[in-house]
């Protein structure tokens, strides 16, 4: 299809994603969820902000050394520097883009940038000039565009176009837009700029007032934009970014009112959106359009008697068409090597030899003995085991007493480097006490910003998977552990979080960093 048919789905989990406090990726983390970008089929994704630290500007690399369908792109302010480094970072991939931004509205350019029009102008014109020494497909963005003044913007965006911009992003930055206003307006921009059929317009909104897909729509069948900007789960700063499930799910379900293309293969979609949660320990809530545990569910008798009788008279999709399975083949610990590894193909886990197969099998036989059943996410949790770095500090044994009217008093022990340590405190919990524990050992004056439960199957023998974010220094990580002994879990996820503390020295809280938002 004709550019002008097709939906440009621009994914920017990886650098705007990683903006909301607490999610931040390791290279290896961002790594494992541009793969699976890939295989989810996204036209362009953004693997970071080269210039805003080293360890953004090796993931970036790595990433552009490993995809090959997907464009991988590098956001870089308007000056010399940001620009050279994004052009060294994408120039290993086959498709690469350099995405440079300037704030353009009034506010933006006295309060922060003290810059005025002309200024701007020009930043933004030698930005454009020079990133065209790396690439020739350039992403313009208007920071706080849709507070800009339209004039302004006329002036900015014919200039970068005619200098080489390809792309032309108007952003709602701060989530203001109301979805008429907001179509009308990117309209208005590209009826009035001459040369605006030489770029395709996109549009990147947030999620301030509830409306950053809507407007996003809006943008795309009013405005004619024909790039949407977007984050898996709706994962961003503040409230958050336009959702990518629900922009596709929307095109694609209402093809007959949309009539554009999108090439997402949304049989990935629950996939990736259960990776993002899992590495950034953002839970995705049950009722969230989608990707939602209970989006598929239903609990009236209405509803079920209806369902039963034609899926459609509830369901506007399928919760196949998503990568949900309605039909689950239920695995305990009689289940064969045979009905295992047909799971795992049948879930689209990506395998590269038998011995992945048996070593998994080996972990799933363990699990089997202290669970009757095992749902998909269990499988999913096995094989996510592969890609834990090596731990320094690694979870042995949980020795924990807790009566009503008496205080909790937990014993753990844990191996550091091999050598077996031995923790043991009181707490105002059980939770509290394990943590207290491993702190009576560990001495890492961490501060604990979030505690987090989240069951990965239903009933109560499910699965418990425990987020928990450490602080110390002014660096956040979060850790994640599972086990169906919350206790258990909650542990591993606290000695996950401390290796993080020790291991990585790559990445810094973005909050911290000089990063200026879209």
């Amino acid at each position: 299809m004709a550019k002008r048919d097709k939906i440009i789905i621009f994914d920017t989990t990886l650098r705007d994603g990683e903006q909301s406090p607490g999610a931040t990726m390791t290279a290896d983390d961002k790594l494992r969820i541009a793969l699976q970008l890939e295989r989810l089929g996204v036209d362009v994704m953004e693997a970071g902000f080269a210039a805003s630290s080293p360890g953004d500007f090796v993931a970036i690399e790595q990433i552009a050394r490993v995809i090959r369908n997907s464009t991988v792109c590098s956001l870089a302010r308007c000056n010399k520097n940001d620009i050279e480094k994004a052009g060294m970072a994408i120039s290993a991939a086959p498709r690469r883009r350099i995405h440079t931004f300037i704030a353009t509205s009034p506010v933006h350019m006295e309060k922060k940038l003290h810059m005025t029009k002309d200024q701007v102008l020009e930043r933004a014109i030698e930005a454009v000039r020079l990133a065209r020494q790396y690439t020739d497909d350039i992403e313009f963005s208007c920071e706080d565009g849709y507070r800009s003044e339209p004039e302004f913007l006329y002036r900015i965006c014919e200039a970068v176009i005619r200098e080489g911009a390809t792309t032309i992003n108007i952003p709602d930055t701060v989530g203001y837009g109301i979805p008429a206003l907001y179509g009308e307006f990117i309209r208005d921009l590209r009826e009035k700029i001459p040369n605006s059929d030489k770029a395709i317009w996109s549009v990147h909104c947030h999620n301030d007032l509830g409306m950053a897909v809507a407007n996003s729509l809006a943008g795309v069948q009013v405005g004619g934009a024909r790039q949407v900007e977007c984050t898996i789960n709706g994962l961003g700063e503040r409230a958050g970014n336009c959702s990518l499930e629900e922009i596709v799910m929307a095109v694609k379900t209402r093809r007959d009112f949309f009539n554009i293309a999108c090439d997402v293969d949304t049989r990935q979609i629950v996939p990736t959106s259960k990776l993002v949660s899992s590495i950034t320990g953002f839970p995705v809530q049950p009722n969230k359009a989608i990707v939602g545990a209970n989006a598929f569910a239903h609990a009236s008798g209405i509803h079920q008697d209806g369902v039963l009788k034609a899926r459609e008279t509830y369901e506007i999709m399928t919760a196949e068409d998503v990568g949900w399975k309605a039909n689950r083949i239920i695995l305990g610990k009689l289940s064969g090597r045979t009905a295992f590894r047909q799971r795992v193909k049948e879930l689209r886990i990506p395998v590269k030899n038998e011995e992945e197969i048996n070593e998994a099998f080996v972990r799933f036989k363990n699990l089997a003995d202290r669970k009757v059943e095992i749902f998909d996410e269990d499988i999913q949790a096995l094989f996510d085991e592969r890609y834990i770095e090596r731990q320094d500090l690694v979870f042995v044994s949980l020795d924990q007493h807790s009566a009503t009217g008496q205080k909790p008093h937990a014993k753990v022990v844990y191996l550091e480097n091999g050598v077996e340590r031995h923790g043991e405190a009181d707490g105002n919990g059980p939770v509290d006490a394990t943590f207290n524990a491993i702190e009576a050992c560990a001495k890492s004056n961490a501060d604990l910003l979030l505690f987090s439960v989240n069951a990965l199957t239903h009933g109560t023998e499910a699965q418990g998977e425990v987020t928990v974010r450490l602080s110390v220094g002014g660096r956040i990580v979060n850790g994640n552990g599972a086990d169906p002994d919350i206790l258990a879990a909650s542990a591993k996820a606290y000695l996950d979080a401390l290796n993080k503390l020790h291991l990585v020295k790559d990445r810094t809280n973005p909050q911290l960093s000089d990063t200026v938002l879209v």
